[in-house]
């Protein structure tokens, strides 16, 4: 994140210098007070910044090194002082982010519901592509499919978008597809069972049929 926000920030007009490494704690203890200082975790306390004001900053978007696009994105930020919350919030507008205040108490919530919404979303999808090889089947093959659900999912919300023999009662297809996970990938039964019981707490649940 940090050297995909430098490259950005340049990109932008920001004079920059970095990333220096991800001891936050450290780095700030080795600056002279007076400037504003700024960590980019998504869950970590702005404490590790004092005695400085300071402020965090967390675009939720996927960062994969410099070229990454933060435009339209929200980015969570909090400040230890009025000027600092305006230091992050001008930074976010800047590269076309929307900032949202995410306060202390509530960044490891924020940061778990980015994790499900993107590093579990990448797990299911690794699962996808072991039980698919199996059979022939190249990534390329999900990815329409992928891509699909992520938009039902965008327009219609979780219960909405969901399809399959679980959300259609379909007991018998849905232990057909157990039985051949484990035999073919008895390694993933465990995480499949996990799936399939929230997939089945889902479809009792209602839809909320809204876009949010």
């Amino acid at each position: 994140m940090g050297e995909a926000l430098v490259s950005a920030l340049d990109a932008a007009g920001v004079a920059v210098r970095g990333p220096f490494g991800r001891e936050i704690a450290s780095a700030s203890a080795a600056i002279v007070p007076g400037p504003l200082v700024g960590h980019v975790s998504a869950s970590a306390s702005l404490d590790l910044l004092a005695p400085h004001e300071r402020f965090a900053l967390h675009p939720l978007t996927s960062a994969v090194g410099a070229g990454t696009r933060f435009a339209g994105a929200t980015c969570a930020i909090d400040g230890s002082t009025p000027r600092a919350l305006a230091a992050a919030r001008a930074l976010a507008e800047r590269l076309e982010m929307r900032p949202l205040v995410i306060a202390e108490p509530d960044r490891a919530l924020y940061h778990a519901a980015a994790s499900a919404a993107s590093n579990f979303l990448v797990t299911i999808e690794g699962m996808a592509e072991q039980l698919a090889d199996r059979v022939g089947i190249g990534r390329e093959a999900l990815v329409p499919l992928v891509r699909g659900t992520v938009d039902n999912w965008a327009a219609l919300g979780a219960r909405g978008a969901l399809t399959g023999p679980i959300a259609r009662g379909d007991e018998e297809t849905a232990e057909r597809q157990r039985a051949a996970v484990a035999t073919a990938a008895p390694e993933l039964l465990a995480l499949w069972d996990a799936l399939v019981a929230g997939t089945r707490a889902l479809a009792a649940a209602p839809a909320t049929g809204a876009k949010r």
